[in-house]
Order: C-alpha cells, then structure tokens, then sequence
C-alpha cells in the first residue's frame, strides 16, 4: 500500500553518539520532502532560522501559473512570487525589498487579484499602521500586479489605491549646525572601560576616531547634495557597482557602473572645488583606500547606526537622517539664489520638485507678486490714501499706499 507524501516539513534529526555515547553530532533540523532530506545547519534550539530556510525552500521549490487568467482566479501570493522572481536581482536594497514582500505576502498573499480596491487597500493602511509605510509598501503591490499584467499573464483591471503623501520634511541644516556635526564626527573618540591598571572600571577615552568615516560623508553630502547609497558606494577609481570620482578633472559620476538610470536621477556633477582638495588629501595622505567612506579599511554600506550617534552627540534637535543632507544641499543652493534649473540639474531632482519643495527659500521666491500687490494700476490717479489699524479705541499703526 502506497503512502501519499506529507509534503515538506522540518524534521529534528537526533544526536548522533559514537561507541562510547559521547555525542558526535548534536540534534539538528533537516528539511524532509518525500525521499529528500535537506540540512538546514540549524541545531535544537535554532528553530526560528529553521523554519526560515524551510520558507525559502518552500519558495523556491513553488512554481506560479504563468498563463493567462481571469483575476478571480489568480491568488496575489503568485503575483507576488512572479514579481520576485523577475525583479529582486534589480533591486539594490534586497533586505529591505525582501521585508516589504514579506509583509505584503502575509496580509495580502491569500487573497485574488480581484479583491485588491479601495476598501481593501485601506484596511492594509490601518492594519500596518504607518501610513508612510503602508504607502511604500503599496506601492510594491501596485508595481506587481502591472508586472503581471505587462507579462500577459491577467485578464481585468486591478486598482491600488495609495494613501495619501505626507507632507514633505523641512528639516535642514544650518551652516552653523552643519559644521558642529562635522566637528562632532572627527573628534569623537571611542570609549572603552579599562580592565586593569589603576583606572581598572572607569570608562576612559582612547586613541580611536570612530566617526572620522561619517565626517568624510557629511562633506560629501553637503557639498553635493548626493543620495546616501551613492555616497558609500563612491570610489577614486572605476569598478562595477561603484560611483566613481575623477580626482583629475573633478567629476563626480554619480551612476554606479554598469547600474541603469531610474526615476532617482544621478546624473554626473562637477565636484566643488573645497570638496574635491578634501578627497585628493584624503587620497594621497592613504586616509581612504577601497572608497570614500570606509570603516577600518571595509566599505560601509549603511551609516543609519552612526549617524544616530552623531546627531545625538552634536546635539542637533529634530529628525535628522542622512537624507536630511541632500534636503539642506537643496535649500542652501535656494537660498543662494541658484537658477532653479541648474540646481536641479546639479541636485538630480526635477525643477516641478525642486520649486515645490524648496522654491520658497529662494530670495526672488513671489517677488513679482510682492512688488505687484503695492503697485498702482496704469491709468489711476494717485490719491495719499490711509488706512488705520485699530485695537479697541486706539489707533496703533497706519499704512499708506
């Protein structure tokens, strides 16, 4: 009599014991799926990493209907894994792209094409709770589901509806709060607490700089006003999935190589030129070896951690990111009274965003309008008009035209 499989599951294989009864190999987790028995590398109490590679075995073994379907009949956890399939190798953020379909499998993934409206989509954004997130995360879904239907593979119109957009930060830096962070960055000095000797327990400052790389990021940020990623990938010389800078003719190639252009604009800058002696003194001291902002010889790729950490020493109020740089470069150019055009071209930004973000920082922002509202209209005749302003019985200023 034939057994049907159980299909894939973890299985805790027992420790194994030589002659003796010492243990050998300690209990371990093992994928079982039919007649195969895949090693997890998971020990006993390591069930949670088990049952994550069992999920990824699971995906990868699962294959979605590529043909074409009527929506009802399509589960969104297909849509989902053909979109993966396809696209994650495109993506630069693969941690961040796999925890976004994660959530919107675990919600959505039972779910057809046909049940996504607005209804739907709203009850997401209540459940996810932040609105700023459930509208990024959306936006995944919406980008999806046109994948699938661009492949061929639906029949019928599908809607996601996006909350709202917040509105955009503020915050930027002052010069004066952009140099204390700097300065916050090269000076602070590791803390260790000593383990013998006289000062045995105190916790004393060494000779160690460990912000000095963040320093080197927040010029370039200032400076060039450079998305984060672009930032930590930059290097002296040309290599494929780095920025490149050309110490030589001081351009800053702000593309990594053999990477396409997106919607986020990078396009190459000219490097200031107090930026650009920074970088060739940092290149020819051997400050930097492999990139620009590097941690003990070894490329960074987030500065999330030690950025919180300068902000709090430099103590600067309000939430300030690494973006928050790119948000100051754009306001300082405004404030310099830069031509809209070339500041979003040097910014990488278009100048409808450039305008409505930051277009009321420029000095000629209304000035028209401004002059306008005190100009007389051609033809009137000039009459010494006053108008009192009053607070009860008293008169406490006068305007005249």
């Amino acid at each position: 009599m034939s057994r049907t499989s159980k299909g894939a599951r973890l299985y805790l294989r027992p420790a194994r014991r030589d002659k003796n009864g010492k243990i050998r190999e300690k209990a371990t987790w093992i994928i079982r799926d039919g007649e195969k028995y895949i090693s997890t590398g998971c020990a006993r109490p390591e069930i949670d990493e088990a049952e994550e590679k069992l999920r990824r075995y699971l995906a990868e073994k699962y294959e979605p209907n590529r043909v074409e379907r009527d929506i009802e009949a399509i589960s969104i956890a297909d849509v989902l894994s053909i979109f993966i399939d396809d696209c994650r190798d495109s993506q630069k953020n693969k941690r961040t792209f796999d925890g976004r379909m994660d959530r919107l499998n675990r919600w959505w993934g039972s779910k057809t094409l046909a049940e996504i409206n607005g209804r739907t989509c709203r009850d997401f954004v209540k459940a996810r709770k932040a609105k700023g997130g459930a509208r990024r995360d959306l936006e995944d879904l919406r980008a999806a589901v046109n994948h699938h239907a661009k492949e061929g593979y639906h029949r019928g119109v599908v809607r996601v509806t996006l909350p709202a957009k917040g509105p955009p930060r503020e915050r930027w830096l002052t010069r004066s709060e952009a140099a204390r962070l700097i300065w916050a960055c090269w000076r602070a000095r590791e803390i260790q607490t000593r383990g013998r000797g006289k000062h045995k327990g105190k916790k004393l400052p060494t000779k160690k700089y460990p912000l000095r790389h963040l320093a080197r990021f927040l010029l370039i940020g200032l400076y060039t006003g450079t998305r984060a990623t672009s930032i930590a990938a930059a290097a002296p010389f040309r290599a494929i999935g780095r920025s490149y800078v050309d110490l030589e003719r001081g351009v800053f190639y702000r593309l990594p190589e053999g990477e396409t252009e997106t919607n986020k604009r990078q396009p190459a800058v000219p490097v200031p030129p107090r930026l650009l002696a920074h970088m060739r003194r940092w290149k020819n001291k051997k400050l930097i070896a492999r990139s620009f902002v590097e941690w003990n010889g070894n490329d960074v790729k987030s500065v999330k951690t030690a950025f919180k950490h300068a902000v709090r020493i430099a103590g600067l109020s309000g939430k300030v990111t690494a973006h928050t740089l790119r948000h100051t470069a754009a306001t300082w150019l405004m404030q310099a009274g830069v031509d809209p055009w070339q500041a979003a071209g040097y910014l990488g930004m278009s100048v409808e965003t450039l305008l409505r973000v930051y277009g009321h920082h420029h000095p000629d922002h209304l000035a028209d309008a401004v002059e306008g509202i005190t100009r007389k209209p051609k033809g009137e005749r000039s009459k010494s008009v006053s108008v009192g302003i009053s607070v009860g019985r008293k008169t406490v200023g006068r305007i005249s035209p």
